[in-house]
């Protein structure tokens, strides 16, 4: 057994198993780059690994109660029969089409990459799990995610849950994690299934990732609740872009910078949303000492006391009573 690859699969388990995405994109990469595996094995194997380890993080989030029925079925609908089309359709592009599908294989990675800078920008708009499903676009999200992940093992995490959040503003983060992995427990089975027909699938491999990916899912899972996923997030996206770059033909030091800015992207987004948070309260805080200029202050105007309540006037020559001239005048 290759420890090396086992080493892939618990890097990529954790990283499902605490921020719910990852997977794909982060293996196909390192298995193709690191490990010299062809790409029509590597989508192969890798598909048939994660039919094994998705449905851990689904069951924890069907006992929580955090998953939306319906729109895993709309999903479904559009994901189950293209992701069958998508893992014949690469496996019969067959070796000597192979790089085609590595080109596929890198634009998926750096959609991906793309999507999760998305999440991390809209994460914080999420409030609610009773949002209106919208089922015409859901199904089309559901019919491009099953081709991607058929073709490529790649997007059952990132891309959908993202296109989700877009879609269904009013989900909670915790709501959408776990309909995409209820969703993506049937959807990687059927494009198992297909590339266990007319794919590249090796044993050997697969058993690999899953002696690391197993454990290392059921520890992300555990630590989900406790450690912030922001910063892993951030690291997983320059992780990707490296690699979905390098796998386009990029020299590596690019490939290295590419992703090194990525992370540098990932890590102000923070900062520039809690920017704008504040230059929008100063308007708002402007706006209200602009109203308060335009009303009359007669207090302040009389004698230079808040309040309403003012003591003397400045030019009439006028008393006028109230509490404190009554206490002057006694």
């Amino acid at each position: 057994m290759d420890w090396g690859v086992a080493a892939t699969g618990l890097l990529t388990g954790l990283m499902v198993g605490v921020t719910g995405m990852g997977g794909g994109a982060l293996t196909m990469p390192l298995l193709t780059l690191v490990f010299g595996v062809p790409p029509l094995a590597a989508v192969s194997s890798d598909l048939v690994a994660a039919a094994v380890v998705k449905p851990v993080g689904a069951a924890v989030h069907l006992r929580r109660g955090t998953v939306r029925p319906q729109l895993v079925g709309w999903l479904c609908l559009g994901s189950l029969p293209c992701a069958a089309v998508g893992s014949l359709l690469a496996g019969s592009l067959g070796r000597t089409a192979e790089s085609v599908l590595e080109d596929v294989i890198g634009v998926a990675v750096l959609l991906a990459v793309g999507t999760l800078l998305a999440r991390m920008w809209l994460d914080h708009r999420a409030a609610d799990g009773g949002a209106p499903v919208r089922p015409v676009p859901t199904v089309l999200l559901g019919g491009v995610a099953g081709m991607v992940v058929g073709l490529t093992s790649v997007g059952s995490g990132s891309i959908v849950i993202v296109v989700l959040l877009l879609l269904h503003r009013g989900l909670s983060s915790a709501r959408l994690v776990g309909t995409d992995l209820v969703h993506a427990v049937p959807l990687v089975l059927v494009a198992a299934a297909g590339h266990l027909l007319a794919g590249d699938v090796r044993p050997g491999l697969v058993g690999a990732l899953l002696v690391g990916s197993l454990p290392g899912v059921l520890v992300g899972a555990l630590v989900s609740a406790r450690v912030p996923d922001r910063p892993v997030r951030v690291l997983v996206g320059g992780m990707l872009v490296t690699s979905g770059s390098v796998v386009l033909g990029a020299d590596v030091v690019l490939g290295g910078a590419a992703g090194l800015l990525a992370v540098l992207v990932g890590a102000a987004l923070p900062l520039l949303r809690g920017a704008g948070v504040v230059g929008r309260a100063r308007g708002a805080r402007a706006g209200e000492v602009s109203g308060e200029g335009g009303r009359p202050r007669a207090g302040r105007t009389a004698g230079g006391t808040g309040g309403g309540a003012p003591a003397h006037g400045a030019d009439d020559g006028i008393v006028h009573i109230g509490p404190e001239g009554a206490r002057r005048g006694g």
